[in-house]
């Protein structure tokens, strides 16, 4: 049908025909009762006949003209005038937003500004039970003041209204009435459809195809590309159904990353895993536009408030798009829609024969096709930052800080991935985000950002992984889920991350990403308090630690990971000393061996059980096999490979060995303090005093007040002969811990080395002062008794040691501070109890 300028429908004066698309003609019109300018859409003569085609038509008007939001375009009426049907619109002066993007390509934050104004739009629209299901930048109109009107809900339905206790609520029912629609025919355009509409599923779709409608749209507006854009119709049907879409930043680097998480999560293939609501997007785009403006001056007009085109009808103001010479791509004849792909198989029935297989076997076949992403360089290592708390209550620091552990752990049992350890990242948290610095420091490839927020039993999870040599995102989604989804979440995340680097897995590779260690949340978020406190190598977060350690196995009793963390730290506990060893270690031995009867294969407890037999039953053979085993199951393991060469070969006299299986663990946690300093007391004990010296100083100026750093550099000085600057090293120490017992060790030494017996006998006395309130290891009173010449009670004190099976002297052998004792025949008798040659 082509109505001529100057016919009337009804009280419609016809001026000009707009365009058409697939719900009917559009012509421009004169309202000559209001005296207005209106646009309205005509269904066609041929097509009015169609029952299914005219029940849509007249649903369109009838949803749509209940709507009343500032971005929405009004519906004035629904009509028929000499068998023509039409609908009376809201006539809009200004330009699509395909024009904004494409032709007056306007600046990213204004689009934003757009978008969050559409999206405040759709949310009224799906509050109301309707969803657009044809959203794309031509049904988008920007007026010339700057105002948002949606047009066009031609392909809308309805979905059941579920009653709502908060009236203007954008959460909205997802059950659907009974379709009318012809089962399995695709609607909406190739490029924005969902899933669900791309594979015809009319039943399945509801406001969440709006939501990945939109953000193709978002995405097109970063970087001027459609993110399912194939060379032809079956090709882009199926990238809309199997494959992700490129990151933002491949096309624009200079896209917020907090853009990238909010499109990811529009475009998830799942409805369930994308937002539940278009009136979150709608706030996470303000939250941006904030950031990415510094302060926000936009004003959203008030629903009461008459703005853009509904000013516009009262002033006379035209403000439905001009007609063009060039027809706007959603009100021209082309294929713009698989709506109008499948109309033609009426007019060609054997290329739409033809067509149709090829969909078919198109999709199916590639349906098959496991797309894997491809980055420029590959990724081999990775820093997962600890997590951003954005809860606003520190005592959910256990969720964030454990959420990034557990990926970490994760994470570094893959064969094909170095990953930065807890230890080496904690130094991070609370810090200004880096990420080249970081990546420098930590000499990997990609850093992972993140950031937790709880709300009662409501978690937010958002994740970021940079690639740090160019600075893109390599992959970013937001996660919300209850708290009592978090152990699944954090497996999810660790595939999501391991799918997005291709890394190759097959067989056991797999286990650190696919293995339960428990299925029982509630001891899963014990064992996360668990590692929260143990990390801060505090007497009272180390006893805390075991304590939720063991509340989480009473939940779980094959928790064998959470058995070989309580061996873990019970094995730390007389080094300090917080403990004595009769006491801790016996439970850190058995807390082992029921994690290995659980779980044979377990690293962790294999490792644990090795210490335990060194430090506590100088089994020396038993602890070798243990360890190997340890490194055989987890060549990954910086802290087997740290504790073989510091427990096992060093005090064995094997110092090559040792110092390169300290080097194995360092690569892994470049920044482990407790890691450097003991690589410098390695060179120390093996004669290579340069390398110890500039190690040590190296690991101290990393944070100088560590206590194991400070203790290892006065070592070094004590070595080098250079006393007097390890007492002023030990008095610099004693003003933040005055009992530190390691730094009493060191400055007794001094002390009895530059011949101030007094002093050296003082601190003696302050080891004994100290032993009426906590264990003091006798072997470091011994040995300031050896260094002063008091052989007799030095041994003496040795003998108290070994009863107590001081934590110290596995490395007797070689430790400097025992040197004074060395010559004395009974130092042998002492190895020889030991077991060491």
């Amino acid at each position: 049908m082509n109505i001529t300028a100057g016919t009337h429908l009804g009280r419609y004066e016809i001026r000009s025909k707009i365009g058409e698309g697939g719900m009917g003609e559009v012509y421009l019109a004169q309202d000559t009762k209001l005296n207005r300018k209106v646009a309205l859409k005509i269904l066609p003569a041929e097509l009015a006949f169609n029952p299914d085609r005219m029940r849509r038509f007249v649903q369109e008007a009838e949803t749509a003209a209940a709507l009343n939001h500032p971005n929405i375009a009004t519906i004035h009426e629904i009509g028929e005038s000499d068998g023509v049907n039409y609908i009376a619109m809201e006539f809009i002066d200004g330009v699509t937003l395909r024009e904004k993007i494409h032709q007056e390509q306007t600046e990213l934050r204004k689009l934003l500004r757009f978008l969050q104004h559409v999206a405040e739009g759709l949310a009224k629209a799906h509050a109301a039970g309707i969803v657009h299901r044809d959203l794309k930048p031509d049904n988008i109109m920007i007026t010339r003041d700057g105002h948002v009107k949606i047009l066009d809900f031609g392909l809308a339905k309805l979905i059941e209204q579920a009653p709502m206790s908060v009236g203007d609520s954008s959460e909205v029912a997802t059950a659907v009435m009974p379709q009318h629609s012809t089962p399995g025919t695709i609607m909406g355009t190739v490029g924005y459809m969902s899933p669900e509409q791309a594979q015809g599923k009319t039943k399945e779709i509801d406001h969440r195809s709006d939501i990945f409608s939109f953000g193709c749209i978002l995405f097109e507006a970063a970087t001027g590309k459609k993110p399912f854009a194939g060379e032809s119709v079956v090709k882009s049907l199926h990238m809309v159904i199997y494959e992700p879409a490129p990151p933002i930043t491949e096309l624009n680097p200079s896209a917020p990353p907090e853009l990238q998480r909010i499109v990811r999560r529009c475009l998830a293939k799942d409805p369930d895993e994308r937002y539940q609501s278009i009136k979150e997007v709608a706030i996470e785009l303000k939250q941006l536009r904030r950031e990415m403006e510094g302060i926000d001056t936009t004003v959203t007009p008030s629903r009461s408030e008459p703005t853009g085109a509904s000013a516009a009808d009262a002033t006379g103001r035209e403000s439905f798009r001009p007609i063009t010479s060039t027809p706007s791509p959603s009100l021209s004849t082309r294929a713009s829609s698989a709506e109008y792909f499948v109309s033609g198989i009426k007019q060609h029935k054997l290329a739409a024969g033809v067509g149709l297989l090829v969909l078919v076997a198109g999709l199916t076949a590639l349906g098959l096709y496991l797309r894997r992403g491809k980055g420029d360089v590959a990724i081999t290592s990775i820093a997962v930052m600890p997590f951003e708390n954005r809860s606003g209550n520190s005592d959910t620091d256990y969720l964030s800080d454990g959420l990034a552990d557990s990926l970490i752990y994760r994470l570094s049992q893959l064969p094909n991935l170095k990953v930065s350890p807890t230890s080496s990242v904690m130094r991070y948290k609370g810090k200004e985000t880096d990420v080249a610095q970081i990546a420098k420091e930590l000499e990997v490839d990609a850093v992972m950002l993140g950031r937790l927020v709880q709300r009662g039993d409501d978690l937010s999870i958002s994740v970021q992984l940079i690639d740090s040599r160019t600075k893109k995102l390599i992959w970013a989604e937001q996660y919300d889920r209850k708290i009592s989804d978090l152990l699944a979440t954090q497996r999810e995340i660790a595939t999501a991350i391991t799918q997005k680097l291709e890394l190759k897995l097959a067989g056991t590779d797999a286990k650190g990403i696919t293995k339960h260690y428990t299925n029982n949340n509630e001891a899963y978020q014990l064992y996360l308090k668990g590692r929260y406190y143990f990390a801060k190598r505090t007497k009272d977060g180390i006893e805390r630690s075991i304590d939720y350690y063991q509340q989480a196995i009473a939940l779980d009793p094959n928790f064998a990971l959470a058995y070989a963390r309580i061996a873990e730290a019970y094995n730390q506990m007389p080094s300090y000393p917080y403990a004595s060893p009769k006491e801790a270690i016996p439970k850190a031995k058995a807390a082992a061996q029921q994690a290995l009867q659980i779980d044979p294969t377990l690293a962790e407890a294999h490792t644990a059980l090795a210490n335990s037999l060194v430090v506590y039953d100088w089994n020396w053979a038993e602890a070798e096999r243990e360890f190997k085993r340890a490194i055989e199951l987890d060549p990954n393991s910086s802290a087997a490979h740290f504790r073989y060469g510091q427990l096992y070969l060093m005090p064995q006299g094997r110092f090559d060995e040792g110092i390169a299986e300290i080097k194995r663990g360092l690569d892994g946690e470049p920044l482990d303090i407790n890691m450097g300093a003991t690589l410098s007391w390695a060179y120390l004990v093996a004669g290579q005093d340069e390398k110890a010296f500039e190690q040590g100083k190296r690991v101290y100026e990393l944070e100088p007040t560590h206590p194991i750093g400070r203790w290892n550099l006065g070592l070094v000085y004590i070595g080098k002969g250079m006393y007097a600057e390890a007492i002023a090293l030990c008095e610099k120490s004693f003003q933040d811990d005055p009992t530190s017992q390691r730094m009493l060790w060191n400055a007794g030494y001094a002390y009895a080395k530059l011949g101030q017996r007094d002093k050296a006998v003082e601190i003696i006395n302050k080891f004994r002062e100290l032993s009426k309130t906590e264990y003091v290891t006798a072997c470091r009173i011994g040995s300031i008794y050896g260094t002063l010449g008091e052989k007799d009670k030095g041994f003496e004190e040795l003998q108290k040691a070994a009863e107590a099976r001081d934590w110290d002297l596995y490395r007797l052998k070689v430790e400097p501070l025992f040197a004074p004792l060395r010559e004395d025949p009974r130092f042998k008798e002492m190895l020889k109890r030991l077991n060491l040659p």
